[in-house]
C-alpha cells in the first residue's frame, strides 16, 4: 500500500505533530471528498504501507523529527517555483528558507528521495518565459548535487481557481511556448545532471529528453525498498496522469500556502475555518467525528513480492 501525504494539502509543512502522532497510533481517518460523511480507517502501521510520498512546499518542521519513521519507506515531492508573493503569498523565502530546507532534507534521506517540482508553469507580463528560464537555471544551480529529477507542469486553468487567478493576466500556454521552454530547461538539466518529466502533460517532448513523469512513482519504490511491487495505475487521477495507486490522507481546503492556482486549495476561508477544527491528536485532519459519520476501514495490504533483489545501476 502507498500512502499519499498528501495531493490536497501540506501535511510536512503545516499538519506534522498531526502525521507523527497518527504514525504512533498506526492509523488515520479520512472523510472521502464526495461524501463527507463516509470516513475511512486507513491502517498506517509498517507491514502494509510500502512507501509514504509526502508532497510539500517547506518541510522544515519535519526534517529534524524524520527518525521517528525509520521503519517506514518514503520520499518527497518538493515544489520550489520562482514565484512572489502575487503568487504563492504564504511561502517563506526561496532563497533563505525553503532552497535551505531542500539541500538539509537532502543530505539527511538521499538525492533520490527528493524530487524538485517546479511546477505549474504559468506565464502573464511579469512571470515570462525568459523568467522562468533565468530563475530555473538559478535555482537548477543551487540544487546540483541534492536531487536527481525534476517535474514539470504547465498550468491548468481550472473554474474554482478562477477568482484567485483574477487580475493576474495569465495566459494559455500554447504548444510552442512549452516546447521553448522545454528547450531551455533540458539544457539546464543536462547542465546539473539530472532528469527531468513532466507530470500529466499529453505534449510529446521527448526530443528534448524529457519524459513523462509517474509522481507516485513504482519503479523509484522498489529502488528505495529493494523489493518488486505488484501495483495497479491509479485509476483515479487524470488520464494523463502515470502514478501507481495510492491512497491519500489528505483534506481539501486546508493548506494554508494560499497559492493562487492551486485546485485543491481554491478557498482561503474555508481552508481557514478547518485549521480552527485541527486538533493534532486526533485521527481526523479537521473536524470531528458527528452521528452520522460512517467509518468503513480500507483494506490494508503490501504490494510486495517478497523477492528482494538489488538494485545497482537502476535508474
Amino acid at each position: 500500500m502507498i500512502i499519499s501525504a498528501s495531493r490536497r494539502t501540506d501535511i510536512p509543512n503545516y499538519y506534522s505533530d498531526w502525521f507523527y502522532n497518527r504514525i504512533k497510533d498506526g492509523y488515520a481517518l479520512v472523510r472521502n471528498p464526495i461524501n463527507a460523511h463516509h470516513v475511512s480507517k486507513i491502517t498506517l502501521t509498517p507491514d502494509v504501507v510500502d512507501c509514504i510520498v509526502f508532497w510539500t512546499k517547506n518541510p522544515a518542521g519535519m526534517i529534524d523529527r524524520l527518525d521517528e519513521i525509520n521503519e517506514y519507506n518514503y520520499y518527497f515531492q518538493f515544489t520550489l517555483n520562482p514565484y512572489g508573493k502575487d503568487i504563492e503569498p504564504n511561502i517563506p523565502s526561496k532563497s533563505e528558507i525553503v532552497t535551505e530546507s531542500f539541500i538539509r532534507l537532502s543530505e539527511k534521506i538521499g538525492t533520490e528521495k527528493v524530487i524538485w517540482r517546479y511546477d505549474p508553469i504559468l506565464i502573464n507580463d511579469k512571470y515570462t518565459i525568459n523568467y522562468h528560464l533565468h530563475y530555473f537555471g538559478k535555482m537548477a544551480g543551487k540544487l546540483k548535487g541534492y536531487t536527481e529529477k525534476c517535474i514539470i507542469s504547465f498550468i491548468d486553468l481550472y473554474r474554482k481557481t478562477a477568482n484567485n487567478l483574477r487580475n493576474l493576466n495569465i495566459r494559455t500556454l500554447a504548444d510552442r511556448d512549452k516546447i521553448e521552454i522545454a528547450q531551455g530547461f533540458s539544457k539546464t538539466a543536462r547542465e546539473f545532471g539530472f532528469q527531468i518529466d513532466t507530470c500529466a502533460e499529453t505534449i510529446d517532448l521527448t526530443n528534448y529528453n524529457i519524459g513523462h513523469a509517474k509522481c507516485i512513482d513504482g519503479k523509484l519504490i522498489e529502488r528505495i525498498i529493494g523489493c518488486k511491487l505488484n501495483m495497479k495505475k491509479d485509476k483515479g487521477q487524470r488520464s494523463g496522469c502515470g502514478c501507481a495507486e495510492s491512497i491519500d490522507i489528505g483534506m481539501y481546503n486546508t493548506c494554508l500556502n494560499g497559492c493562487r492556482y492551486c485546485y485543491a486549495n481554491y478557498s482561503e476561508k474555508t481552508a481557514l475555518k478547518n485549521l480552527r477544527g485541527h486538533n493534532p491528536h486526533s485521527a481526523l485532519l479537521c473536524g470531528t467525528l458527528t452521528d452520522s459519520d460512517r467509518i468503513y476501514q480500507r483494506n490494508a495490504k503490501s504490494y510486495k513480492d517478497n523477492q528482494i533483489y538489488m538494485f545497482q545501476g537502476l535508474k
